[in-house]
C-alpha cells in the first residue's frame, strides 16, 4: 500500500491493507483489539480513532490518504533512514526528531512540524560545523551519532523554534493595517470569507483568499503570498463554533494559539451558539502554513451563510485584538 496511491479503509474492508494499518497501529500502541488480522471492524475502528486523536487530525475512524500518511511518517526513527533536502520533501517523526534536537541545541529548524525544508537544512549545516563532522547538509550516521552525545529531546530544554516565534510577535506592528492576512475556505463558503476579506480591506491589511478544498495547496498559496496570519472558515460536524491551531512534536504555534482562543469565543458569543473550545492539531494546512494559522469550524451552515457579517465581524475584531496583544 502506497501514500501515493488512493485509500480509503473504514468498516467492512478485508484485506492485506488492513492488515498492514493493523500492524503499524500495534506498533505505536494501538490495539484493534479483537478484530481478526486483515478485516476492519470496531476495534479498528477505535484504534484508528484514537490515533487520529493523538495526532491531530481529524477523527472519523476511518484510513484514507491522510491517516494512512500520518502512520508511515510515525513509524520513522531518527537512524533509519538518510535524512536531507529533497524535492518533494522528507516526511516523518524522524525528521520531527532532528528538528527537536537541533532546535533545543540553540540552531533554528523552523517550526517543528517533521518536515524537512531549508531552514532545517541550513540548521543541521550550522550543527554540522560546529560538532566537527563533514558539512554535507546530510543527517547520516556520523552527524546522527554527534547529535545524540549533546543530549535527548526530552531534556526540557526550550525549543528555539517557539523563542524566535514570540519575538516575531513582540516585533510585529500593533495594527492590522498594512498587515499581509491569508483568509480561507475548502468550498462553498464564499460569502463569509468575502464578507472577511472587505473589511480586512477597509481597515488597510494587505488580504489574499483561498478557496480550495486540499489543505496544502491553501497553505502552499498561503506561504507564497508572505502571509503573516492566515484564518480559515469551514463548516463543522457538530453544532456550535470551535478553532483549532497548529501544535505536534513538542512545538504549539503561539500565535495560533492565542488567536483561537480569541476567535472561537467570539464567534460562539455572536453567533449564539455552543463553544467548542480551541485544540492544536496538526492537520496539513495548519502543519505546512509558515506562519500563525486557524482553522475555525462553525455548524450550522445557516450560521455562516445567512450571517456572513456577523461572522466577518467577529473575526476582523479578533485579528484586531490578537494583533494588539501584549506577548512579553
Amino acid at each position: 500500500m502506497s501514500p501515493d496511491g488512493e485509500i480509503h479503509l473504514g468498516i467492512g474492508d478485508e484485506g492485506e491493507a488492513v492488515a498492514d494499518v493493523q500492524r503499524r497501529l500495534a506498533e505505536l500502541g494501538f490495539s484493534s483489539g479483537m478484530d481478526p488480522e486483515g478485516s476492519f471492524r470496531e476495534g479498528t475502528r477505535a484504534a484508528v480513532e484514537a490515533f487520529q486523536y493523538r495526532r491531530g487530525l481529524r477523527v472519523d475512524g476511518a484510513c484514507a490518504h491522510q491517516t494512512w500518511s500520518a502512520l508511515v511518517e510515525a513509524g520513522r526513527r531518527l537512524g533509519d533512514r538518510f535524512l536531507y533536502r529533497r524535492t518533494p520533501m522528507l516526511r516523518g517523526d524522524d525528521v520531527a526528531e532532528l528538528q527537536q534536537r537541533l532546535s533545543a541545541l540553540g540552531f533554528d529548524t523552523g517550526r517543528v512540524d517533521g518536515i524537512f525544508g531549508d531552514l532545517t537544512s541550513a540548521a543541521l549545516g550550522d550543527f554540522q560545523r560546529n560538532a566537527g563532522v563533514p558539512v554535507d547538509g546530510i543527517a547520516g550516521a556520523a552527524t546522527v551519532s554527534a547529535l545524540l552525545r549533546f543530549g535527548t529531546r526530552h531534556d526540557g530544554s526550550e525549543l528555539v523554534a517557539a523563542v524566535r516565534d514570540r519575538e516575531l510577535l513582540r516585533q510585529a506592528p500593533r495594527t492590522l493595517a498594512g498587515r499581509r492576512v491569508a483568509v480561507g475556505e475548502e468550498g462553498g463558503l464564499d460569502a463569509p470569507v468575502g464578507a472577511v476579506r472587505r473589511l480586512l480591506v477597509s481597515l488597510g491589511a494587505r488580504v489574499t483568499t483561498h478557496h480550495h478544498p486540499d489543505g496544502s495547496i491553501q497553505a502552499a498559496e498561503a506561504n507564497a503570498a508572505g502571509a503573516e496570519v492566515y484564518v480559515g472558515i469551514r463548516l463543522g460536524t457538530e453544532r456550535g463554533c470551535s478553532a483549532a491551531y497548529y501544535e505536534g512534536y513538542r512545538y504549539s504555534s503561539p500565535g495560533g494559539s492565542r488567536l483561537a482562543e480569541l476567535l472561537h469565543v467570539a464567534l460562539a458569543g455572536t453567533l449564539a451558539l455552543p463553544d467548542r473550545g480551541a485544540r492544536g492539531m496538526a492537520v496539513p494546512l495548519l502543519r505546512e502554513t509558515r506562519m500563525p494559522a486557524v482553522l475555525c469550524d462553525v455548524s450550522p451552515a445557516s450560521a455562516l451563510v445567512e450571517r456572513s457579517s456577523t461572522v466577518a465581524r467577529a473575526v476582523v475584531d479578533s485579528l484586531a485584538e490578537w494583533v494588539d496583544s501584549a506577548w512579553d
